[in-house]
C-alpha cells in the first residue's frame, strides 16, 4: 500500500511540475520582467508603468522562417507602430547572442528581448514545454500595467500592420 501511495504522489508531483502555467488574461496585471535586449540594455516592464504602453511579441526561435518574416515586417513597417506612444519588443527564449545576430541580420530597429531561463515565457503562459520555445503570441500592455489585448493568431507577414491597427483599436495615444 505504501509503495502505491508513494508512486501516486510522485506521478502527481511530476504532472504538476510539467503543467503549463496558465497565460494571464486581458485585464490582468502583466507579469513583471527584467530582460536583456539586443541593444545592450536591460528592460523592466515596471519602468514603463504610468509612462507608456508596451507591446511584447513573443516568437518561437531566431532564424526560423516565420520568425524571420515577422521580424522583417516589424523592421520594415515600424513607422506604423511608432506613430503610437508605445515601446515594442519581440521576445524569445533564445540566448542573447542568437537574438543579437538575428536582429542584425534582419536590420531590426527595435529591441529583441532574451529570456534564456524561460521564467518570463512561463509567467506569460507562452512556453511550450514539449518543444522548449515560446508560442507566437503578442501581449498589449497599457500604461497601468494591465493587459489590454492578447493576439494568439499572429500573422508574421502582416504583424506590423496588425499591431498598429490593434494599437488604434485600443485607443493608444498617438505621438
Amino acid at each position: 500500500m505504501r509503495g502505491w501511495l508513494f508512486a501516486a504522489a510522485l506521478c502527481l508531483a511530476a504532472a504538476s511540475a510539467n503543467a503549463q502555467t496558465p497565460a494571464p488574461q486581458v485585464g490582468d496585471v502583466a507579469p513583471e520582467f527584467s530582460l536583456q535586449a539586443t541593444d545592450g540594455k536591460t528592460y523592466k516592464l515596471s519602468d514603463f508603468r504610468g509612462k507608456q504602453a508596451v507591446v511584447v511579441a513573443w516568437f518561437p526561435k531566431a532564424y526560423t522562417r516565420g520568425c524571420t518574416i515577422e521580424c522583417k515586417s516589424l523592421a520594415e513597417n515600424g513607422h506604423l507602430i511608432r506613430k503610437y506612444d508605445v515601446t515594442y519588443f519581440m521576445a524569445s527564449v533564445d540566448p542573447l547572442d542568437d537574438n543579437k545576430g538575428f536582429a542584425e541580420q534582419q536590420k531590426a530597429d527595435f529591441p529583441l528581448l532574451s529570456d534564456p531561463t524561460k521564467a518570463t515565457a512561463t509567467a506569460y503562459g507562452v512556453l511550450n514545454p514539449e518543444r522548449g520555445f515560446a508560442s507566437r503570441w503578442t501581449f498589449y500592455i497599457g500604461k497601468d500595467g494591465r493587459i489590454t489585448a492578447i493576439d494568439k493568431a499572429v500573422k508574421p507577414d502582416t504583424s506590423a500592420q496588425d499591431m498598429a491597427a490593434k494599437l488604434g483599436e485600443l485607443g493608444v495615444a498617438t505621438k
